[in-house]
This record gives C-alpha cells, structure tokens and sequence, in this order.
C-alpha cells in the first residue's frame, strides 16, 4: 500500500525559507507524479504545485511562482517542496499527494490517488 509522510512544517517569520519533504513507501516514486498541496481551516484545498512523473510537466500556482519549487529524489523516494519568502498567507496545512502519470491538469486533485497526513506551516508577520 502506498503511503505518503509529510515533514518539516514549523513556524517562521515573513520572509524566511522552509523546506518540505515527503517520503513515499510502497510504491516507487519515479512512477508517479507528484503534488502539493496545501488547505487553511474553513477553505477548501487548494494546489500549490507539482511535476509530473518525468520532469517534463511542472505546474506552481500563481500565488507561490517565483517562490516555491518542487523537486525529487527518486533514489530517496522523497519529495521535497522549497519554500522561500514566505508570507503569512502561505500559513496552512500542507499535503504531500501522488497520481498515476496521465495527460489531465496537474492541478486536478480529484487525480491524485494517494495522500498524506499533511505538515503545518505558520507564518507570522
């Protein structure tokens, strides 16, 4: 069975760095794409950013362009999401998900199969 273990969520200052990372077991990791995500108390969801599978596809949000960046170890099974300049709209729990290579939008959660149990980020201003 796949599972999905998200860590290094903490609290930081506006305009300080952070980094993420999601570990995968069962399954391996060069077979998937991968995801972030993140969701605020009383909102829905939202995506953050991902890459497909291959590298080919990459996909951030507008909100964090410039700012976040996806990237992964296959020979760790990790992915790790690097966020810098942080703002305090960026605080949220942060979830790690993977999907089956497809051709659908990278944002479309409804295709990602597998999900962790999601990591906090606080940003204080």
């Amino acid at each position: 069975q796949v599972q999905l273990v998200e860590s290094g969520g903490g609290a930081v200052q506006a305009g300080g760095s952070l980094r993420l990372s999601c570990v995968v077991s069962g399954g391996t990791l060069s077979r998937f794409t991968m995801g972030w995500f993140r969701q605020v108390p009383g909102n829905e969801r939202e995506f953050v950013v991902a890459v497909s599978w291959n590298g080919i596809r990459a996909l951030s949000a507008d909100s964090v362009k410039g700012r976040f960046t996806i990237s992964r170890d296959n020979a760790k099974n990790t992915v790790y999401l690097q966020m810098n300049n942080l703002k305090p709209e960026d605080t949220a729990v942060y979830y790690c998900a993977a999907r089956w290579p497809d051709s659908s939008g990278l944002e479309l959660q409804r295709q990602y199969a597998y999900w962790g149990q999601g990591t906090e980020v606080t940003v204080s201003s």
